[in-house]
């Protein structure tokens, strides 16, 4: 399964060293950084040195200069966020949420979850994640602390969720070798791959088109429209051709408002012609 380390913002070059030895220990090496402080940062020596060998991953890993980018071929994304927030995907410590997709993807496909695609956000240090990256995504995150002194580094949030993670993984490879049964209802249970985010992002972007054409959205006051519907989607863990059906309903609710805008024109010219 493809996992993902995505750092947003960062702001020090030493942590962004420090987070590719923790993710080398666990065994993962994709590392994408969004907009980092540096643009140099991956050979930047407190970055190398930080790495405590693990330059390798700092090798493969990427700049980019948007989330979008940086979400190339994933489906499922889990944001990092200590504070809760009131809105927004649900709170839950790391092994609940990965106990919780035993049970929504299912052991149903062949390949297991070879095309599937886990990406972890991180944000910037000194702001953490903005909440239009939490809105988008399927989780957030919250590692448990003591109450009165919650702050992680960087490096050590990522650690403590690479390890989670290699364990559900290690866990569930030996679960799968026991039992072929796929669990009933899940898009994964029925062999059928997960749109990914870019699929997902596209749609929406056609649904806010849509929306505002018939009058639904004002753009000018959205308020919580979109990350409502951002997380009803995600809740529903789409797959392609459902991505595809929902593009189709963008579509008739975006020639049907040109429609009644043509006919509002033609009875204008009419009535400025008498």
């Amino acid at each position: 399964m493809k996992t993902r380390f995505i750092l947003i913002q960062t702001s020090h070059a030493g942590n962004v060293g420090a987070v590719a030895r923790a993710m080398r220990t666990m065994g993962f090496d994709d590392l994408v950084l969004v907009d980092p402080r540096w643009p140099d940062v991956l050979t930047h020596q407190e970055a190398i040195d930080r790495a405590s060998g693990a330059t390798d991953v700092l090798q493969r890993a990427r700049v980019v200069q948007t989330l979008d980018e940086a979400l190339d071929g994933i489906q499922h994304l889990c944001a990092t966020a200590m504070v809760a927030r009131d809105f927004g995907p649900p709170t839950r410590t790391p092994r609940a949420h990965f106990d919780q997709l035993k049970q929504d993807w299912g052991y149903g496909a062949e390949d297991g979850l070879n095309g599937m695609g886990m990406a972890f956000l991180f944000g910037c240090e000194r702001y953490g994640m903005r909440n239009e990256d939490v809105y988008r995504s399927h989780v957030a995150l919250q590692i448990p602390t003591a109450p009165d002194f919650g702050s992680l580094n960087l490096a050590s949030a990522v650690q403590v969720i690479a390890y989670e993670w290699r364990q559900w993984l290690d866990a569930n490879a030996a679960d799968r070798q026991q039992t072929k049964a796929a669990l009933p209802g899940s898009t994964r249970a029925q062999g059928i791959p997960l749109a990914d985010a870019a699929a997902v992002a596209g749609m929406l972007e056609h649904w806010r088109c849509g929306l505002e054409a018939i009058g639904y959205l004002d753009p000018a006051a959205p308020k919580k429209l979109m990350p409502r519907l951002q997380q009803i989607f995600n809740r529903a863990q789409l797959s392609d051709p459902e991505i595809h059906l929902l593009r189709g309903i963008a579509k008739s609710m975006l020639y049907i408002a040109a429609q009644k805008s043509d006919e509002r024109d033609g009875l204008k010219d009419s009535a400025d012609a008498t």
